[in-house]
C-alpha cells in the first residue's frame, strides 16, 4: 500500500510540475488562477482588483402603496429558491413595489451581474454617441483601436460589435480553461486578450454570441472618452441616476482595464435604475442620458443571421429581446442575473442569484419567462 501511495504521490507532483512548466511556457500564468478559484461566482469581486463606480446626491426610490403587499406564487417562490436567488425587486411606476432577500444577501449587498454589463456598456456607448465623443456607430472601431486600422480588422465598425456580428473567432467557452475567455476573466492583460482576436466571416453577416466584442467596445469608450468606464459610467450613469452605493467593476489588474463585458457589482435596488432608465426609453427624470434613437435601435432585434442561418429576433445593442413578446427586453448574466424591462405595464424586475435554469421557454431561461408572467399580474 506503502508503494502505490507512493506513486500516486510521484503522479501528482509530475501532473503539478507538468502543468505549470506548460502555463508559464505558454504565457498561460491565469491557469493557475482558474484551476483554483475553478468556478465563477457573484462574490467574485472578492478575488479582482476593482474600480470604484461612485456615486453623488441619492435619489431614493418612492415606496408604492401596496409595498410588499404582493404575494409571489408559491412554484416561482419554488424555482427561486432552488436557483439559489439572493434578491428580487419589482418596481412599477417608478415606485418600489417589492423585494426580497436571501442567503445572506440584502439591500446594499455587492453581487457580481457578469453579462448584464454588456447592457450597461451598451448604454456608455449610447451617452458616447449623444456627447459626440463617438460620432457615428458606422465609425471603424480602427478609428480608435490601432490594432484594427489595417487587414481584415479595418471592415470591423461599431455597429457590428453592439450587434455581436463582428466576425471574429473568439471562443465563448466558459468550461475550457485554454479558452480566450478564460484567460479574459483570470488574466492580466485583457487589452492583449480582446484585440488578439482574427476576423474569419465578413462583419455584420453573422451574429455569434462573443464576449470579446463587448470588450471591444469597452476599450473604444476608453479611447473614445479619455477616461475609464468606471469613471465615465460614474458621470454618464450612477450620478445622474442617483444610486445609493457606489458600484465595483473587477479589472485585469490594479490600474487595468475594467471587464467590459462582465464584472460589474451592485445590488438590486441600484440595478433596477439602469431597467427605469430604458423603460423611460433612455431618459431619467426627463433627462436625457441616451437618445431616443439608440434606445430604440437597443431593444430591436438585430435581424443579423445567426449561426442557425435563421435572422436573430432575440438580440439589440447588447440587450436580450423575447421573441414571441418582442416589446419585452432584459439584461442578462450567466448565473441568472436578469434587470426584465416590460413597457406594457411599467414594470422592471431585478433577479439576482447563483445559478439560472437550463431551461428554455421561448428562448429564455425558465425563471425569466416565470418573472415576466408574474409581473404581467401587476
Amino acid at each position: 500500500m506503502k508503494k502505490i501511495a507512493r506513486y500516486i504521490l510521484y503522479f501528482i507532483l509530475l501532473l503539478i510540475a507538468t502543468f505549470s512548466i506548460y502555463a508559464f511556457a505558454s504565457g498561460r500564468t491565469y491557469l493557475f488562477r482558474a484551476v483554483w478559484y475553478n468556478f465563477a461566482d457573484i462574490d467574485d469581486y472578492e478575488k479582482f482588483s476593482n474600480n470604484t463606480v461612485t456615486t453623488d446626491v441619492h435619489q431614493p426610490w418612492n415606496l408604492a402603496a401596496a409595498y410588499n403587499k404582493e404575494k409571489m406564487p408559491d412554484s416561482l417562490g419554488q424555482m427561486l429558491q432552488e436557483l439559489g436567488t439572493v434578491a428580487v425587486l419589482v418596481v412599477k411606476h417608478d415606485s418600489l413595489l417589492f423585494e426580497q432577500y436571501g442567503e445572506g444577501y440584502n439591500d446594499s449587498s455587492w453581487s457580481g451581474s457578469f453579462s448584464v454589463a454588456k447592457s450597461i456598456t451598451s448604454l456608455l456607448i449610447g451617452a458616447a454617441l449623444k456627447e459626440g465623443k463617438i460620432h457615428s456607430l458606422q465609425d471603424p472601431v480602427g478609428n480608435y483601436l490601432p490594432e484594427f486600422a489595417s487587414g481584415k480588422k479595418a471592415a470591423v465598425k461599431i455597429i457590428d460589435l453592439l450587434t455581436m456580428s463582428s466576425g471574429s473567432d473568439w471562443d465563448e467557452s466558459y468550461s475550457n480553461p485554454l479558452s480566450v475567455t478564460t484567460e479574459a476573466y483570470y488574466g492580466s492583460d485583457i487589452y492583449k486578450a480582446a484585440i488578439g482576436v482574427t476576423i474569419t466571416a465578413i462583419p455584420g453577416t453573422l451574429h455569434r454570441y462573443k464576449s470579446g466584442d463587448t470588450q471591444l467596445l469597452g476599450l473604444v469608450l476608453e479611447k473614445a472618452t479619455g477616461k475609464s468606464l468606471s469613471a465615465y459610467a460614474a458621470e454618464k450613469l450612477w450620478q445622474p441616476l442617483g444610486a445609493e452605493h457606489p458600484a465595483l467593476w473587477s479589472t485585469d489588474h490594479t490600474g487595468g482595464h475594467e471587464k467590459a463585458y462582465c464584472c460589474f457589482n451592485s445590488n438590486a435596488r441600484d440595478f433596477a435604475r439602469l431597467g427605469q432608465l430604458m423603460l423611460d426609453s433612455g431618459r431619467w427624470k426627463g433627462n436625457e442620458i441616451i437618445t431616443p434613437d439608440y434606445y430604440a435601435a437597443s431593444v430591436k432585434p438585430c435581424g443579423i443571421p445567426d449561426e442557425s442561418g435563421h435572422p436573430c429576433d432575440y438580440y439589440g445593442y447588447q440587450w436580450w429581446i423575447v421573441p414571441n413578446a418582442p416589446e419585452i427586453f432584459y439584461a442578462r448574466g450567466i448565473l441568472g442575473q436578469y434587470i426584465i424591462v416590460i413597457p406594457d405595464k411599467q414594470l422592471v424586475i431585478v433577479r439576482l442569484g447563483k445559478k439560472r435554469s437550463p431551461i428554455r421557454i421561448n428562448g429564455a431561461p425558465a425563471e425569466v419567462d416565470a418573472l415576466i408572467r408574474w409581473g404581467r399580474t401587476f
